[in-house]
């Protein structure tokens, strides 16, 4: 469980314990088909069954009409991650639409309606931007450090193994003589199956 996820289910203690909308509807819809058949009981079972469904129904389209309407009336609820001042999808859109316009800017290159400086000019601009986002987006995932870790432990694995005496290029193809990987299953030079 992440420090987010359980500072925003700290931050709500009161929200888990009230009674939702839709369990109100359910308990109004189950209250008046107990009601309507304590009062119709005595008229036999098919009016008791046809009143339960009416008002299963009605609970239905209150539910419905309560999904419909709530949006328009409540705060409008954004989690989308924020990075800086932007969120999250504005800097993926914005990148997109970086490298968009730099493939619209070479395809308009090669076809001889830019000149070569505005070309190098505009393309410095909007390469230099396109770096930027994907900086930005990068820093904000946090992969970063995930692959430095994973990198570091990888080669501090290939360093014990070849300081166990196995190297990396130990099979040689007995076709053509060429060193290959430890773990490889085909020559790399002739595609020969190694022994």
């Amino acid at each position: 469980m992440s420090s987010e996820t359980s500072t925003e289910a700290g931050a709500k203690p009161d929200a888990a314990n009230s009674l939702q909308p839709w369990q109100f509807f359910v308990l109004a819809a189950l209250g008046c088909a107990t009601a309507a058949t304590f009062l119709i009981r005595s008229r036999g079972p098919i009016p008791v069954i046809l009143l339960s469904v009416l008002m299963g129904t009605v609970a239905l389209v209150g539910l419905a009409a309560l999904r419909a309407l709530r949006p328009l009336v409540s705060p409008q609820d954004d989690r989308s991650a924020v990075i800086g001042q932007r969120t999250r999808a504005a800097l993926e859109q914005e990148k997109t639409l970086a490298l968009r316009t730099i493939k619209d800017l070479e395809f308009d290159h090669a076809m001889g309606k830019i000149s070569e400086e505005d070309f190098h000019e505009m393309s410095q601009r909007l390469r230099g931007r396109a770096t930027r986002l994907i900086k930005q987006l990068d820093i904000a995932s946090g992969y970063r450090a995930q692959i430095e870790s994973d990198l570091a432990k990888r080669l501090g694995d290939a360093g014990k193994r070849q300081g166990d005496g196995v190297t990396a290029t130990t099979r040689v193809c007995a076709n053509c003589s060429t060193p290959n990987d430890a773990d490889a299953k085909f020559c790399k030079s002739c595609g020969e199956k190694l022994a």
